[in-house]
């Protein structure tokens, strides 16, 4: 950025313009993921380039090279898990819950997990966030049964206490603990002390709230870290270079472009 923009920016003196000479002005340095290489989860399949949580979405992600897919799980009425991201539906002039309706009478674009996990390979890995979570169980059940790695699924929730309760029943699924850095009352050091206490493999923020200091931090204690919302070039390139172990993205394209610039040329 010139030297004549930065001024105009500092004489306008709005947060925005602060912010922005903040983010042209900083380098990330390189710091080393966890994963090698780190995951490129698809937000909802390629929800910039499909229906979202479909299908088609899922399988244009993957033609496109997502590693990753992301969804959101709820249970039906019937107890089937499906993929949705409001957890409701319309039924001719009211909206109802997923979860008062049977997955017979679901809208045909919403599909069961069943569907889903059966039409992946053994490579891909599978992001969830649980909307219910008495998903928790069928979920897991349905992805062994279709011979579908559990280390390849992370189950996410806000509520990392309630998926440490779940531990030892799914010894090899991946948990996550979704959350934003302001509701870390504790502080990130003892969440993260916290998560490896309670066999919790991974911290998931929005992408402004880690930092090259943080994602040490937590590598420190052997967790993992995940940055979601990360739609645009510069804050990809950076989510990869402070050491991000997954991002998630509903540009597919933008996020394998960047992909190759940050981590093949060191893979």
């Amino acid at each position: 950025m010139s030297k004549k923009i930065i001024s105009l920016l500092e004489r306008l003196n709005t947060t925005a313009s602060v912010g922005l000479i903040a983010y042209a002005g900083a380098v990330q340095q390189r710091l080393p993921s966890v994963m090698n290489p780190p995951i490129a989860f698809a937000h909802r399949g390629a929800r910039a380039h499909a229906p979202e949580n479909t299908l088609p979405a899922f399988t244009l992600a993957l033609r496109l090279g997502a590693t990753g897919l992301e969804s959101d799980v709820w249970m039906t009425a019937d107890s089937v898990a499906v993929l949705d991201h409001d957890g409701v539906v319309r039924t001719g002039l009211r909206k109802k819950p997923i979860s008062e309706i049977t997955a017979k009478t679901l809208p045909q674009h919403i599909p069961t997990f069943d569907e889903f996990i059966s039409s992946l390979d053994k490579t891909t890995h599978v992001s969830l966030d649980l909307k219910d979570l008495q998903a928790f169980d069928p979920v897991c059940r349905s992805a062994g049964d279709a011979g579908f790695p559990l280390d390849h699924l992370w189950l996410c929730h806000p509520d990392w206490q309630e998926l440490a309760s779940r531990r030892a029943l799914q010894p090899d699924v991946r948990l996550v603990d979704s959350t934003r850095l302001s509701k870390i009352t504790e502080g990130p050091e003892r969440r993260a002390a916290s998560l490896r206490e309670a066999g919790i493999d991974c911290l998931n923020m929005h992408h402004s709230d880690w930092s090259g200091g943080l994602t040490t931090l937590v590598h420190r204690f052997e967790r993992l870290a995940f940055g979601w919302d990360m739609q645009f070039d510069q804050v990809l390139d950076n989510g990869f270079r402070m050491g991000l172990d997954g991002v998630y993205s509903d540009h597919v394209d933008r996020m394998m472009d960047s992909f190759v610039r940050e981590i093949d040329p060191f893979s």
